[in-house]
């Protein structure tokens, strides 16, 4: 990999980690528009810590509060009901799902996953379902001729059952073209939460998750002779930067704009990738190494 390419997807990654679009999808397509080889399952994990570090400063006082809380009530069982206690042990509820699936389907993430049907497969499916989602929250926040607006439940309200729905919702994003804030933010607003409260939740759940892989992939890939380090890690830092300038964007744009956008745009780009497949102007293994 050279410096160039760690550049454009270091920004492709931060650009996209957040945004309901899929991060994984668009480091892959990157890569096959651009004529590269598939940065590969390890390169998106590694980066991903620059993302979710991005996410650790944002989300810094809040994490605190949850952390200290949460270990607090280890020994404490009258913290076992503080609501930041409870938010970590939702945490951990919630990335259950991801991890058990996450290691039974290694093998499948890192090959056949990544076909690029699949992901443009995904990248139209998703979209629509995120369409639908996003209809039904700005139906029961603006109400309608004949009905009022409906009040949308809060993390307060997050329970056990919610907390297991949001992290299967976070297990899909395995395969490249779900998008991991994609699929959870929408579970959320299925399940009747109010945009920022199922983003908020949807960056809080992806830290073990995300910050687990990259560990396992950063042990695997330092016992391996394929990784190019000076650019990965470049990448990362490019990610990290990147992603924090996202995040602080997003977190005020869903307070009061929809997500039709990024739907439209998801459903655009699979028809492309699907029709450039089918003609045979692009391979569904397009860059990928022999390994």
């Amino acid at each position: 990999m050279s410096w160039f390419e760690s550049l454009v997807l270091g920004l492709v990654q931060g650009l996209t980690e957040f945004l309901p679009v899929s991060s994984s999808a668009h480091l892959r397509l990157t890569a096959a528009f651009s004529g590269w080889h598939d940065p590969g399952a390890a390169f998106t994990a590694i980066t991903q810590i620059g993302t979710e570090a991005a996410v650790l400063i944002y989300f810094r006082k809040d994490i605190g509060r949850i952390i200290a809380a949460w270990t607090r009530s280890l020994t404490d069982k009258s913290m076992r009901h503080d609501p930041d206690a409870r938010m970590g042990w939702l945490v951990i509820v919630g990335s259950i799902p991801i991890g058990v699936l996450g290691l039974t389907l290694k093998d499948q993430i890192e090959g056949p996953f990544r076909d690029l049907r699949i992901t443009a497969t995904m990248l139209i499916v998703v979209g629509v379902i995120i369409g639908i989602a996003d209809r039904m929250a700005a139906r029961d926040e603006k109400g309608g001729r004949h009905r009022a607006p409906q009040q949308r439940k809060e993390l307060e309200n997050l329970g056990v059952r919610d907390g297991l729905i949001y992290g299967l919702c976070q297990a899909a994003a395995l395969i490249p073209g779900v998008s991991r804030s994609g699929a959870t933010i929408s579970g959320g607003l299925f399940m009747g939460y109010r945009r920022e409260a199922a983003a908020r939740y949807s960056f809080l759940l992806a830290i073990p998750a995300v910050l687990a892989s990259g560990v396992f992939e950063l042990k695997d890939a330092m016992e391996s002779d394929h990784v190019s380090w000076g650019p990965t890690l470049f990448a990362t830092v490019i990610a990290f930067a990147t992603g924090y300038a996202v995040i602080a964007w997003f977190m005020k744009f869903i307070s009061t704009k929809s997500f039709m956008p990024f739907v439209w745009y998801r459903i655009a780009l699979g028809v492309v990738v699907i029709a450039l497949v089918s003609m045979g102007v692009l391979s569904p293994h397009a860059g990928e190494s022999g390994g």
